[in-house]
């Protein structure tokens, strides 16, 4: 569990893919801020309910629901699911994302193309214009209100090989945050990215990353180790509790000193 600020107390947080890896990371992070969680998922249902049901038990609120966020129509449901349960958002993390698999420039069809991109670009971007009535009025009743987006090293310096794709979409996510930003600033909305490198134990390096080149690239890593959901928890929060800060349009590298911008 990671600590964070008294300021993220009574809020109310969307978190997108919050039920595995680094997004059951966050989920866990900003409850333990304080805030009142509703956890999207898409397949992993009995580790959405088992969380909910272990926050309820604390004496907190959480509750989850699913939806297919290549679906703008399901973005939206999603939305107003979480807003029936919390009542407004005030914290809104768009986490879900896939490299779906690895193929190259020639293997890339269009339908994979648009399959990758509407899972990881069009997601947020669907979600965030649901979600922003409510962070809108958050902004202006309850002191701000925030936006992190998750994207990737990939994103920064072009993934390895077969991410052509992907890279391409959190790329995107890097452009799109400071588009937001500067959008919604005048509004009270901030909106801000991460950028994970190798984050070790997570569904997305089990499947696509092979042991070898694990090793290959923590060997290169200043720090000497992978990092862990929580690293970017930690990061997670303590930007979702910039609601009077001055941090908008920036974006986090989480990669133990690998890429630095």
């Amino acid at each position: 569990m990671v600590s964070s600020p008294r300021k993220l107390q009574g809020k109310r947080a969307l978190v997108t893919a919050g039920a595995q890896g680094i997004g059951l990371a966050i989920s866990r992070g900003l409850v333990a801020a304080g805030c009142d969680v509703f956890v999207h998922y898409r397949s992993s249902r009995a580790r959405a309910e088992t969380l909910c049901a272990e926050v309820v038990g604390m004496g907190g609120r959480a509750a989850c629901g699913t939806a297919d966020l290549t679906s703008g129509a399901e973005c939206a449901r999603l939305v107003a699911e979480a807003v029936a349960f919390l009542g407004g958002i005030d914290v809104l993390v768009n986490n879900a994302g896939s490299l779906v698999g690895r193929r190259s420039l020639e293997d890339a069809d269009d339908a994979f193309c648009a399959e990758v991109m509407a899972l990881n670009v069009d997601s947020v971007r669907h979600v965030t214009r649901a979600a922003l009535p409510y962070l809108t009025q958050a902004a202006a009743e309850r002191g701000g209100a925030s936006v992190v987006n998750l994207s990737s090293l990939a994103g920064r310096k072009g993934g390895h090989a077969g991410s052509l794709v992907y890279s391409t979409a959190k790329g995107a996510v890097l452009t799109l945050t400071r588009a937001l930003a500067a959008e919604l600033g005048p509004r009270g909305i901030r909106v801000n990215a991460l950028a994970p490198g190798l984050i070790l134990g997570t569904s997305f390096h089990d499947t696509h990353t092979t042991e070898e080149s694990k090793r290959a690239t923590v060997a290169g890593i200043p720090l000497g180790r992978g990092g862990t959901a929580d690293d970017v928890a930690r990061a997670a929060v303590f930007l979702a509790g910039e609601f009077d800060g001055f941090i908008t349009g920036a974006t986090l590298d989480i990669n133990g000193g690998v890429y630095m911008a």
